[in-house]
């Protein structure tokens, strides 16, 4: 994402729930909307546990802004909405690209008749057509001198010409030799090697079409006023509360082929998903996201019935709604009778990093305290208990996997020794004195997370695990920020010493975790442990133009057992995820690599139709 890119605090779930709308809430959306629906209208209520730092695809960089900036913006692919494992897409492309022998040079078209969503940046506020322009002029942004891109790493160092057009100071009117227009619906793309993983670059919301009118209209100011041409135009943005979208009229009529979108009636069609055939996205006429941290809040409302729509389920009720767990969750009759389920382990991973740029626990000048410092963090690690983690907060379902290649991607390793999860107090006590830590000397551990119930908990937690090895407790600090978007940006800034993350697969490919912890993508990069080891680096540029392959699992797995062995991270976990949604809500939910996607299929049904 991914940060897909896209990056997720890992002591919050990672999971997409609906929003506490009470009846005050209701009635600010009713006024706000009025005006802009006629008769009786369909309101989806969706929410995020967490609110977007920027909604300019420049910094798409969380979950909670890639959700909506692919709803706000187009891009040129998408994933199938019901297939899986999932496939790739045209979607303002006309097809997939025609793609030269040597893998190097991409002819993308564009679908003609396609417009912005009206808008006063516009004269006479009327979008006007998408061009092939205005995607070369959204890549150009990320790569200028003035912006502080969180996207440029899907690009960086692959495109003919980009990076010296960065070097000569980003001037726009300049031509960049590998990124050209053959006509107004053409795009030529020239690569310096090849990328295999290029078109999953273009379905994400780094890489949406934004249209040059918008950034000079909103300057800055477009962070919290998107101007795209997808399926939902915004009505009112909230950065803090809430983002209330309505269907944008000028998207263009694409009616549903499920059997192209992958749809199986044994997997589906229990949750209506054949009642949207050959209509037309976006099916509902308003969508609301509310951004709300806390579970307890969101399963209440989702309960009274006529709230939300959507919900992850909290782990302090699993065991109340589940009549099993193992091997697959079942619910009980009773909630079987109310909600619709879902369960599917998520394509991503939560783990906990340590900063390398801080010289009190990563990289020092001094060699001797360098080395102290990795005997330190790999004691931490080693104290750490993943079943405790797992049970209390992810109700013992979740799987725990040895270091950064999650269980769902082919280049998993099954055989790969699990002892880097294993909690070893005699191990982690072993390495402290190897280190010569003692109560005295040890560096104060600053712990950063959102002001939130669980992520207060979790601290507490390893407050608990460091004690067990003599850390003094007075010497494990809590550093707390209000929003996820703050404490993102604290991460981007390499402000703190040791934080949970999750990553979201931007693609079901090994590369797209692997480049969490390739150095040059460090802060404001995707790789926020600022990791810089020569040799892993070396070996993510020579993988990263090779097509799959036995070969490039086998270097894949080679940079994961480095990541463990100098003890950047301690990981990993993935999810399971449980969806519950109300029967009046058509919907196949995917949280992660289609993620936002999805939005657009969703459809309400009334009494008569339910």
């Amino acid at each position: 994402m991914l940060q897909n890119s896209k990056w997720l605090n890992g002591l919050l779930q990672l999971i997409v729930v609906m929003s506490l709308a009470g009846c005050n809430a209701a009635i600010d959306i009713d006024k706000a909307l009025e005006g802009y629906l006629k008769g009786p209208a369909k309101i989806y209520r969706h929410s995020l546990g967490g609110a977007p730092s920027s909604l300019d695809p420049l910094n798409s960089a969380t979950l909670y802004a890639n959700y909506i900036v692919i709803n706000i913006y187009d891009t040129l692919f998408r994933y199938k909405y019901l297939a899986r494992p999932y496939e790739i897409v045209p979607n303002l492309a006309v097809a997939m690209p025609e793609v030269s022998e040597d893998g190097l040079t991409y002819i993308i078209k564009i679908k003609k008749g396609v417009f912005y969503a009206d808008s006063p940046a516009f004269p006479n506020g009327i979008g006007r057509e998408v061009i092939a322009e205005d995607l070369i002029y959204s890549i150009k942004r990320h790569f200028d001198v003035v912006n502080r891109s969180q996207g440029s790493w899907l690009w960086d160092g692959k495109i003919v010409g980009l990076n010296e057009w960065k070097e000569a100071g980003s001037n726009y009117s300049d031509v960049i030799a590998g990124l050209k227009t053959l006509d107004s619906h053409t795009i030529k793309i020239t690569l310096i090697a090849p990328y295999p993983q290029l078109i999953h670059t273009f379905a994400q919301g780094f890489s949406a079409f934004v249209p040059h009118e918008a950034v000079k209209h909103y300057g800055r100011e477009l962070s919290v006023h998107p101007v795209g041409s997808g399926p939902f135009k915004m009505l009112r943005y909230e950065s803090s509360n809430y983002a209330l979208m309505i269907r944008n009229i000028k998207y263009r009529e694409e009616p549903i082929d499920l059997e192209f979108e992958g749809y199986d009636p044994i997997l589906h069609k229990k949750y209506g998903i054949d009642k949207i055939a050959g209509k037309s996205p976006p099916l509902v006429d308003a969508l609301k996201i509310d951004f709300i941290k806390e579970s307890a809040s969101k399963w209440a409302s989702f309960n009274k019935g006529n709230e939300i729509n959507f919900t992850g389920v909290p782990v302090e009720q699993v065991e109340k709604i589940l009549s099993q767990k193992q091997p697959k969750p079942i619910l009980t009759p009773e909630m079987a009778e109310k909600y619709h389920m879902f369960n599917t382990t998520e394509t991503g991973f939560v783990h906990t990093d340590f900063n390398m740029r801080d010289p009190l626990i990563g990289y020092n000048d001094d060699p001797v305290r360098d080395k102290r410092n990795k005997l330190l963090r790999c004691a931490i690690r080693s104290a750490f208990d993943w079943k405790e983690r797992n049970d209390v907060f992810y109700s013992g379902i979740a799987v725990t996997f040895p270091g950064i290649i999650p269980p769902v991607v082919p280049e998993y390793d099954p055989e790969l020794s699990n002892s880097s999860t294993l909690r070893n107090l005699d191990e982690a006590k072993r390495l402290m004195l190897e280190g010569g830590w003692t109560t005295d000397n040890v560096p104060s551990l600053v712990y950063g997370g959102v002001a939130s119930v669980a992520t207060r908990q979790m601290y507490e937690q390893f407050r608990g695990w460091m004690k067990d090895i003599g850390y003094p407790e007075e010497k494990v600090i809590f550093d707390s920020y209000a929003s996820f978007g703050d404490f993102n940006k604290a991460v981007k800034q390499a402000k703190i010493m040791i934080f949970g993350m999750g990553w979201g697969l931007d693609y079901p490919d090994a590369q797209n975790t692997l480049q969490l912890f390739y150095g040059p993508f460090g802060a404001p990069g995707s790789n926020s442990s600022n990791y810089n080891n020569p040799e892993y680096n070396r070996l993510y540029e020579q993988t990263s133009t090779m097509q799959p392959s036995t070969e490039r699992t086998q270097l894949y797995r080679e940079m994961n057992n480095m990541v463990i062995d100098d003890c950047v991270t301690i990981s990993g976990l993935s999810r399971e995820n449980i969806f519950l949604w109300h029967k009046n809500v058509v919907s196949f939910t995917d949280a992660q690599i289609v993620g936002g996607f999805h939005l657009k299929f969703v459809d309400m049904l009334d009494e008569e139709t339910k």
